[in-house]
């Protein structure tokens, strides 16, 4: 599958549904280099996610992310684990598109959530009523953005490492 040169593997879906954790172990798994949009933003800004939305707010953010998402594009066979806002802006699902497949990590609000450690560095999260308005405001967007599936729902870490792999594998991307 040739993507104008790029043959990248995004990972989205809601906040701690595993995308960093995924990414990396499939990246050691296959030989792949891995990058998360979220370091990549805070490498360039020279300030943390929380930082940046604190300071900038989240349209800046937003920028930024947009940005380094789009800097991908002279880089080659990625697994790329991106923030969970990402399909906040439909220019981000182009960009994507033309660098390679999108993978949705897809489950409830339960699943992702009981994979948070830290909340306080989601500055997006907010408090549980929020955090389910977010979801449901996100769902349609990851559906809407992804090529391909692979359901959290109840699983391990090493389900979903397993399944996703081999999704990839058969379809002939990793």
């Amino acid at each position: 599958m040739v993507h104008e040169g790029c043959d990248h593997i995004f990972f989205v879906g809601f906040l701690g549904a595993g995308k960093s954790t995924l990414a990396r172990n499939l990246g050691h798994m296959f030989n792949r280099r891995y990058v998360d949009t979220d370091r990549l933003v805070e490498r360039a800004c020279h300030r943390s996610v929380t930082q940046i939305f604190r300071s900038s707010g989240e349209d800046a953010f937003r920028d930024y992310e947009t940005h380094e998402l789009s800097r991908l594009s002279s880089r080659r066979s990625l697994l790329v684990s991106c923030g969970g806002g990402i399909v906040e802006r439909p220019d981000n699902e182009r960009i994507m598109h033309e660098m390679g497949v999108i993978v949705y990590l897809e489950g409830s609000l339960e699943d992702s959530l009981r994979q948070i450690r830290h909340p306080e560095k989601r500055p997006d999260l907010g408090d549980r009523e929020h955090a389910a308005a977010l979801f449901a405001h996100r769902r349609p967007l990851y559906e809407g953005f992804c090529d391909y599936r692979v359901s959290i729902a109840g699983k391990t870490f090493d389900e979903v490492l397993a399944s996703a792999g081999e999704l990839l594998w058969e379809k002939g991307l990793l």
